[in-house]
């Protein structure tokens, strides 16, 4: 068990923490509790605080005005059009709240990356950071992480100068999610632009307890550790997030590292939307914090084993309420999860909708480059991407050892694709140094230019 810092030096146990971090473990002590409700116990909170949202958004946020009018039970829930993307660019100001409650702390900004093509900013506030520090310690806690080992980090960082290999930057906290209401060992960080073999050796440099980063590289990196035989003795878990962790990257690395994956599902807009069970590989939707939707073509809820586009709504955020958000993610829906907890279950994420593969039929599937049956093995990549031009045609960018394919190599690579993707595209290979990630780090093994 965890101490944590205590407001008076000479009651060092029992701690008696500051107000601040009263507030955080006050609230860590609810969530301790509701995530054991029963479903329709915690939706009927979801609704409560639901009703006070929609009454201030549509009391302050004039974007709101007219999509809220009518609005007078759950029934009428399915009438409020879906918020995209670009509603949030052209709505501008508009999507501001003009009361936000004092209370709520300082008014920021977040934006995303815009890995999808469509940059969005979102205002947010003290309480809304409060919970994000909050659920970061019940990730921590359902995973039960040591606070005394060292964190390491691969991701994106705002200020170029700093996190750079081969040294990366150092700090004495895990970060503001256990900052003044735990003490923890160091974390490290190191920019994702770094090579994958700088982000190899940073972290057999580092041999840090823990370590987050984005699957795809994180991936690539276990496999430098593989073809040079190294280990990190220190290591207890390997957290993943950003992008859709397929099974063969937690397979490699866990193969590779010696230790457990744990995937975490969030977005830069909304902050955790999901986090792994502790028990087994299911998300829970953090449904104390967003009210999270997986929704069909025809705009009604998917039951478990079905897929559809997940749409959100901020609970807490006054600043700039997000209202039926369509996200532009796909996941399938759970049933109700072993472990007991009543917070809804995500079976599968399965990315965003521009990574859908467009059939010459007109049908959409989920794109995957690997044969079940684990024939055809592929030539040696060391990365590769897929684009598809058109209904009959895809690109093939591959960052390649030892030069251009062989005739023979060629041909195994057209029948492997052939045969896991059901149709004869047209393939043309490019050789390419590298392929870009976009401007926070993400990766993308499939991109369609097709709609």
């Amino acid at each position: 068990m965890t101490t944590p810092f205590t407001l008076f030096p000479e009651t060092q146990w029992p701690a008696i923490p500051s107000p601040y971090a009263a507030g955080v473990l006050g609230l860590l002590f609810q969530l301790e509790q509701t995530q054991w409700w029963p479903a329709d116990m915690l939706r009927a909170h979801q609704e409560q605080q639901l009703r006070v949202l929609l009454d201030h958004a549509y009391a302050t946020v004039p974007f709101y005005r007219e999509r809220l009018t009518g609005l007078q039970s759950a029934d009428d829930w399915h009438r409020v059009p879906l918020l995209s993307r670009r509603d949030i660019q052209l709505a501008g100001a508009s999507l501001h709240s003009t009361a936000v409650p004092k209370n709520h702390g300082d008014v920021g900004k977040t934006t995303t990356g815009g890995s999808t093509g469509q940059p969005v900013t979102v205002l947010t506030t003290g309480l809304t950071e409060l919970f994000w520090r909050v659920l970061t310690l019940r990730d921590h806690f359902w995973h039960r992480r040591d606070f005394s080992k060292s964190f390491a980090a691969i991701r994106y960082t705002d200020d170029k100068d700093i996190a750079q290999p081969p040294f990366g930057a150092r700090v004495d906290s895990w970060g503001s999610g256990a900052r003044n209401v735990y003490p923890t060992g160091p974390a490290y960080l190191l920019n994702i632009k770094s090579s994958i073999d700088e982000q190899a050796d940073w972290l057999h440099n580092v041999n840090p307890g823990y370590i987050l980063g984005y699957p795809s590289a994180l991936e690539a990196v276990a496999k430098v550790f593989d073809a040079r035989g190294w280990s990190l003795d220190e290591l207890q878990q390997v957290t993943t997030f950003g992008e859709v962790l397929d099974p063969e990257s937690r397979s490699t690395c866990e193969r590779v590292f010696g230790v457990k994956v744990v995937d975490m599902y969030s977005s830069q807009e909304v902050g955790y939307i999901a986090l792994q069970c502790p028990d087994c590989d299911n998300y829970h939707v953090q449904g104390e914090n967003l009210f999270v939707e997986v929704l069909d073509d025809a705009g009604q809820p998917c039951q478990p084993g079905q897929i559809g586009k997940v749409v959100l709504t901020t609970l807490h955020n006054f600043a700039m309420p997000l209202v039926r958000y369509d996200i532009e993610d796909y996941a399938e829906v759970g049933e109700p999860c072993a472990c007991g907890r009543g917070l809804p279950v995500l079976k599968r994420i399965l990315g965003r909708q521009r990574n859908l593969l467009v059939m010459p039929t007109g049908e959409c599937r989920w794109p995957v480059f690997v044969s079940e049956d684990g024939s055809d093995e592929l030539p040696p990549f060391f990365q590769f991407q897929v684009i598809q031009r058109s209904l009959h045609q895809l690109d093939l960018n591959v960052v390649r050892p030892g030069g251009e394919l062989s005739a023979d190599e060629h041909a195994l690579v057209e029948r492997h694709f052939h045969k896991v993707l059901g149709y004869p595209f047209k393939l043309t290979v490019n050789y390419v140094a590298s392929i870009p990630r976009s401007p926070t780090g993400k990766f993308e093994d499939f991109i369609s230019l097709v709609r």
